[in-house]
């Protein structure tokens, strides 16, 4: 196909493309502002050890992988679920909850979903708590120079995870835009054996056409 034969399937069939772009964009636009809003709230803890030398912070730096075991455990699910008196299981809040860390800065990152953003603040909040009072239990059993401190860096922030409008919406255009090439190709290729131009006949009998009969 020539350059020119492009231009005239835009020329004539572009408002295919335009079409499908239009529903697909509306599609995705619609799904997502029927979907139930999902808050994230995340939190950060800090791991102190009392003393600097290296011996503490390795120890501290060791223990990080531990305390998100004890973190994300059903125990402490039951826990939080018993302070907020929330209506659901421990398997079902520990999957809304992930709990990673961070060897260079001390830092556990706790984040936590939910429908409501009051709510997952709550229970990041709960949670966090539940790590720092067992610490402090065992930090009454050390000596003051081996104890491990366990802070919040700052409050829990609730920031909305799912869904994102604008990126659904611009997934859905491209989308739609795939999908009205490839269509707007397909038509051209089922009218390939359909002689309606000029330029048709010369391309299929590979003759220049020297007259035609005016309609």
């Amino acid at each position: 196909m020539e350059l020119s034969d492009y231009f005239r399937i835009i020329r004539q069939r572009g408002w295919v493309i335009l079409l499908l772009m239009a529903l697909t964009a509306a599609a995705a636009f619609g799904f997502s502002k029927m979907q139930t809003p999902v808050y994230e709230s995340s939190l950060r803890l800090l791991v102190q050890p009392s003393r600097t030398d290296f011996g503490q912070a390795q120890a501290a730096k060791t223990l990080l992988s531990s305390y998100e075991q004890w973190l994300y455990s059903s125990y402490r699910a039951q826990a939080v679920i018993n302070i907020l008196q929330l209506d659901m299981t421990p398997g079902e809040l520990l999957g809304d909850v992930r709990v990673a860390s961070d060897g260079n800065s001390f830092i556990i990152k706790l984040a936590v979903e939910n429908t409501d953003p009051n709510l997952a603040n709550d229970i990041a909040r709960a949670w966090g708590n539940e790590l720092i009072q067992w610490q402090n239990a065992n930090n009454d059993k050390l000596n003051k120079e081996d104890r491990i401190t366990i802070e919040f860096v700052d409050d829990p922030v609730a920031g909305l995870d799912r869904p994102d409008t604008m990126i659904n919406t611009a997934a859905g255009l491209v989308f739609g835009l795939l999908l009205g090439v490839a269509l707007v190709f397909l038509l051209e290729w089922l009218a390939s054996g359909v002689i309606r131009r000029r330029e048709d006949v010369e391309r299929y009998l590979e003759i220049p056409v020297i007259g035609s009969i005016p309609q």
